[in-house]
């Protein structure tokens, strides 16, 4: 399925059998879309899930492109609606920092091979939002004017460019979070 679908020669954790509408969760495991909702609906149906295997709240669910585009199979669609509507419930909602930094690396990675990938369109507001939010972060950590010198405190002056790296991710991820919630929740596609 290349990058935008589960790794070859792999199963659903659930099913233990090949993916039928491969979807991705923020924790960047693949299951099945019906076998997640099939887990959803065996907890509460008013929280997030948990991965079946890594145990972290599921707050995104993102189905393949490949999944999206059989989208007029009657079978595939209903499997994206209740996708659609488990995100709406859960991916919109503000999380906490820990979630925060846990999810950036599914984020960052889908961002990146979106940005790189010549099939794909992010809308052009968002590619500028990213490539300003990515100048502004390297001009100041390349600047050598800092609110913490470097040349003055030694190591503990890195700390304000690690935060600004840090704050960058966290804003470049949440940009990116809202666009996948709004593709693959926020918005009624059928």
């Amino acid at each position: 399925m290349g990058t935008d679908g589960p790794p070859e020669n792999d199963c659903c954790t659930v099913c233990h059998d090949d993916f039928n509408v491969p979807c991705q969760a923020n924790c960047s495991h693949w299951f099945c879309g019906n076998c997640i909702m099939l887990v959803w609906q065996h907890g509460s149906a008013l929280q997030p899930c948990k991965c079946p295997l890594c145990r972290r709240q599921i707050t995104l669910l993102v189905p393949s492109e490949t999944s999206v585009r059989q989208r007029d199979n009657h079978d595939v669609a209903e499997v994206l609606r209740k996708i659609e509507t488990y995100n709406r419930m859960f991916s919109g909602h503000s999380c906490s920092i820990i979630q925060r930094m846990q999810d950036l690396p599914f984020l960052l990675r889908r961002l990146w091979r979106e940005l790189l990938d010549p099939r794909r369109s992010l809308p052009l507001f968002i590619r500028a939002r990213v490539y300003i939010a990515t100048a502004l972060s390297l001009v100041y950590v390349l600047s050598p004017v800092d609110i913490i010198p470097e040349g003055i405190l030694g190591i503990v002056g890195l700390l304000d460019d690690f935060l600004i790296v840090l704050i960058f991710f966290f804003h470049i991820a949440a940009i990116y979070r809202s666009v996948l919630h709004y593709r693959h929740g926020g918005s009624s596609q059928t």
